[in-house]
């Protein structure tokens, strides 16, 4: 299936593995890319040093089209982009639109830029700084989310912009995909399905969580770090909203310190971090060090397994998903599913 996302990125089918921390590692992205999709490594949890040499597992898995999501207000996101930019990787992906200065550089060095974003206006703001494509995520996405449902966002940003647009949030098979092509996406791109393989390294206790929670076991809470944030209602989600303020800050900072010994960052640089989340925010500081070290919170479960004391972004779908199938196979059903869903089409 062609359509302007295959053609911008080299793909064979209409499809992205969105980079999830934790998640989207070397073997759930090459495994991606070899069935023909888009992989998408998660770089926030990831050192510089750690994000080369995942970047370079990946190239001697696949000669596929991949690429590395980073988030553009990271303090040492120059360094990641020289990463991208010298391993000849074929995408750069944000979790925060870039800076002009920042596109433009990625494109004069051959990467295509596609963005994430949550609103029309972010998508007219990057496709007029020159991004080549935008992934846009209505309200039933996982992780940090809007409020507004991918139905009635994506056309709206479809008809603003000029540029291929991929759409996100509440997909998981052929059928979605056949719906977000007739409202002129690209492509889908997913996330809780692909983490949702055999091919993800998500411990099996926490897979079995998803797998066992329906559609309204998925909320969306601002406990975790003061923005609306899509994920299973855990014990620790419980914890968090139900802790006063000085619980939250001393949790805050257990987590804040944990994150420090992994990743390498000061106390100085999460609360840097942190305080540009909390711009223009209402946010305390427990929550500035939470929003700065969400991903110890996200790693207690998408890592070590603890399903009791850490956070599981997810979106709406992992509600209606049953299975674990390879990712390989996942994509065969997906494209399955839309070329039979294409055909039963009334045709005038």
């Amino acid at each position: 299936m062609r359509t302007p996302l295959t053609e911008l990125v080299g793909v064979r089918h209409p499809i992205v593995q969105t980079g999830m921390g934790w998640v989207a590692g070397p073997r759930l992205v090459s495994a991606t890319a070899e069935a023909g999709a888009l992989g998408i490594l998660g770089s926030a949890t990831m050192t510089v040093e750690r994000l080369r040499a995942a970047v370079r597992e990946v190239s001697s898995r696949t000669g596929a089209p991949f690429g590395v999501n980073l988030r553009a207000d990271a303090g040492d996101a120059r360094e990641r982009v020289r990463v991208i930019v010298d391993e000849g990787v074929r995408v750069a992906s944000f979790a925060l639109a870039p800076s002009k200065d920042l596109i433009a550089e990625l494109k004069d060095a051959g990467v295509v830029v596609i963005p994430s974003v949550g609103a029309r206006r972010h998508a007219e703001k990057v496709a007029a700084w020159g991004a080549d494509a935008v992934i846009v995520q209505g309200g039933e996405g996982g992780g940090h989310t809007g409020d507004v449902a991918t139905t009635v966002l994506l056309p709206q940003v479809v008809d603003a912009v000029g540029i291929p647009v991929i759409a996100a949030g509440g997909f998981h098979d052929g059928r979605g995909l056949v719906a977000a092509l007739a409202y002129g996406a690209a492509g889908i791109a997913m996330g809780t399905r692909f983490l949702l393989t055999s091919d993800s390294t998500v411990p099996d206790a926490v897979k079995a969580r998803y797998l066992a929670s329906g559609v309204n076991d998925v909320t969306v809470t601002r406990a975790v770090d003061g923005l609306p944030h899509r994920m299973l209602r855990t014990e620790m989600v419980a914890a968090l909203e139900n802790a006063g303020r000085v619980r939250a800050l001393a949790t805050a900072a257990r987590s804040a310190a944990g994150f420090g010994r992994l990743s390498g960052l000061s106390l100085r640089r999460m609360v840097r971090d942190g305080l540009a989340m909390k711009h223009g925010k209402d946010l305390s500081w427990s929550q500035i060090l939470l929003a700065a070290n969400t991903p110890m919170l996200l790693r207690a479960a998408m890592v070590d397994g603890r399903t009791d004391l850490g956070v599981m972004a997810s979106g709406q779908v992992a509600g209606v998903i049953e299975d674990l199938p390879s990712v390989a196979a996942l994509v065969d059903r997906v494209m399955k599913e839309a070329t039979r869903t294409l055909e039963a089409l009334p045709r005038g």
